[in-house]
């Protein structure tokens, strides 16, 4: 019983168990996101609504048509994108004000294969799908299931000059990747008590 490194077992053992509970986790996670696709889908055809003024979005808005006045473009914006045609290319984002105060919008307003085009639009009434921002976290913050506020952006439908639409939003691109994330989070558990085990009964038999 002296050999027996009861310290380091306890840990391992508090390590396996908590990747088990992700695991779990995960696993409770996925039945709560095939809900939540179904009422995605079910945005699609429900009638326009308000354009979200702040973050978070409801689950409710998202995908939903949706309009709003951009008096003034007051920054742009580029990220990664993909147009209604499939081409990939560089959306462009603009920072838009609606009011004299309060938070704006964001307006992807379409999509170009030339990093060096630049749109002219300065604003005007837009409409569109409602979808968020860009995400920006890593898979190993997904992973351990941190949540990101992302701030409502509007699709346009009709892109600025120049520009070929964005891809619309679809609920067919949101993931439910939590089962192959609760694999990985078992298989991390395995692979550490196995390794575990090994090492303890290697030095089981030098003592």
């Amino acid at each position: 019983m002296k050999r027996f490194p009861i310290f380091s077992t306890l840990i391992v053992g508090a390590a396996v168990a908590t990747m088990i509970a992700l695991g779990l986790w995960q696993l409770d996670r996925r039945a709560e996101k095939a809900a939540l696709l179904a009422l995605y889908r079910a945005n699609l055809t429900q009638p326009a609504m308000a354009f979200p003024k702040t973050a978070p979005v409801a689950d409710a808005a998202l995908f939903r048509r949706s309009a709003l006045m951009c008096l003034e473009v007051t920054g742009w914006k580029t990220e990664a994108g993909r147009s209604i045609q499939g081409a990939s290319g560089y959306r462009w984002i603009a920072a838009c004000r609606t009011g004299a105060e309060g938070p704006g919008a964001l307006v992807d307003m379409g999509v170009a294969r030339n990093p060096s085009v630049r749109p002219t639009w300065s604003g005007g009434p837009i409409s569109g799908r409602i979808s968020t921002e860009p995400s920006h976290m890593s898979l190993f913050d997904r992973l351990g299931g941190k949540h990101e506020v992302l701030r409502p952006m509007l699709i346009a439908t009709m892109p600025a000059a120049g520009l070929a639409a964005s891809a619309p939003p679809s609920p067919e691109d949101v993931p439910n990747n939590h089962l192959a994330y609760a694999v990985q989070w078992f298989l991390f558990a395995s692979i550490a008590a196995i390794i575990y085990l090994i090492a303890l009964r290697r030095r089981m038999r030098a003592g």
